[in-house]
């Protein structure tokens, strides 16, 4: 090979060399593109910047009017997360200077968005224009002014009246603003009790409602007694005056009878310490006063004002027995044994069995009234001759003598 040709080829390499490294410095880099809907864009135009924080990130590359908004197309570059729902904000540095859109908030994780996303107008703004706000200010000066709401002096009177008040008040004024400050800062630092009372409010609102038939009817009972109240009011109020004058009254009788009352105080202490003492007795009087005083309301005879008892001291007893008994203590019937004096040891039946076995008539069962005294006369005869008044048998003088049945050392 010749040296010129040599040297063509080392020439041509070395240039395709430089341009293959130009290339990899000075490319582009990758981009996404993101287009926007605003209601309005003023002052926004391509070449305009796409900003996050402020940083420069991308460009506007197209601004395209479609009906009632506008269409706004624009390059991020690759190296810059946007998160998915960010919102995009035409700002205005200045009231002169050209505007830019501005990505917010700061990717922080999620998801991103990707080449190709739209941003809706809902999530969208833009600055309120000067002219705008001039145009405000006029319409409000125009509201206030002599063709409006001051057209018959009404605004000038309002700031004279207001002037007039407020003259010699600005230190009494300062303290309420900041007493009012004060107040502010304090429910903002109890904001959680704040919270949590409105939330227990709302459940006990919430609880009302689930009774609302029963808060109803409570209402309307209240209402009842406050018309009832009302109806009554000259009654009430001169029972409240009485009970002024009683309770003065009272006043004075205790003042006048501090020692006398201070005595039966402590004499009214002895007697509740005896009711203490005596509880057990008083329950049990509590207990049987009902049925006492029922059975003596049954007990009374309204016919003839009388309380009808039956005296049953005697319990079952019978009347022979009894007059059997009578008779024989006072001597009129002879119940002991003849034998008795020489047999001092010998113990009797009580005369209640011995009248009660001699009424029998037959004690030994033998079919035949028994004749223990061997005097001919059957000794129940004898009993109810001495009984019945009869005096005593025939052929005896003195009071009858009953023999007695099975009687150890009676013959």
């Amino acid at each position: 090979m010749s040296g010129s040709l040599q040297r063509g080829v080392a020439l041509a390499a070395a240039l395709v060399l430089v341009g293959a490294l130009g290339w990899t410095v000075l490319r582009p880099a990758g981009q996404y593109r993101v287009t926007a809907f605003f209601d309005q864009t003023v002052g926004l135009y391509p070449g305009s910047d796409v900003r996050i924080l402020g940083i420069d990130v991308g460009e506007v590359t197209d601004v395209v009017p479609e009906g009632d908004k506008v269409r706004v197309e624009m390059e991020i570059e690759d190296d810059y997360d946007v998160p998915a729902d960010a919102d995009a904000i035409v700002l205005a540095p200045s009231l002169v200077s050209d505007r830019y859109v501005q990505f917010s908030p700061v990717y922080d994780g999620g998801p991103t968005m990707k080449d190709g996303a739209r941003v809706p107008v809902e999530r969208t703004a833009t600055p309120v224009e000067l002219d705008a706000v001039y145009g405000a200010l006029d319409e409000l000066s125009a509201a206030l002014g002599p063709n409006g709401a001051n057209e018959n002096g009404a605004l000038s009177d309002l700031v004279d009246v207001g002037a007039a008040n407020l003259e010699g008040t600005g230190e009494d004024l300062n303290r309420t603003l900041t007493g009012f400050s004060q107040a502010v800062e304090t429910l903002a630092d109890n904001r959680d009790g704040l919270f949590d009372s409105v939330d227990n409010l709302q459940k006990f609102t919430s609880a009302l409602a689930t009774i609302d038939a029963q808060v109803g009817q409570f209402n309307t009972n209240m209402a009842a007694v406050a018309d009832l109240l009302e109806g009554e009011r000259q009654d009430l109020a001169a029972a409240i005056q009485l009970l002024s004058q009683a309770l003065g009254q009272v006043a004075g009788f205790v003042r006048d009878n501090t020692d006398l009352l201070r005595a039966n105080v402590d004499k009214l202490a002895d007697v509740t310490l005896v009711l203490v003492q005596q509880r057990d007795a008083l329950a049990e009087i509590m207990d049987v006063a009902p049925a006492a005083l029922g059975n003596l309301a049954h007990a009374y005879n309204p016919d003839y004002g009388t309380l009808d008892t039956r005296d049953n001291s005697l319990g079952a007893t019978s009347p022979e027995v009894i007059v059997c008994q009578i008779l024989g203590a006072t001597g009129k019937l002879k119940l002991d044994l003849d034998i008795l004096p020489d047999v001092p040891d010998l113990q009797l039946p009580p005369i209640e069995q011995i009248c009660t076995r001699l009424l029998s008539g037959d004690t030994n069962a033998d079919g035949s009234l028994d004749d223990f005294n061997g005097n001919g006369v059957p000794d129940l005869q004898e009993l109810l001759t001495a009984l019945y008044g009869g005096g005593a048998a025939p052929g005896r003088t003195g009071p009858p003598r009953i023999g007695l049945p099975n009687v150890p050392g009676a013959q």
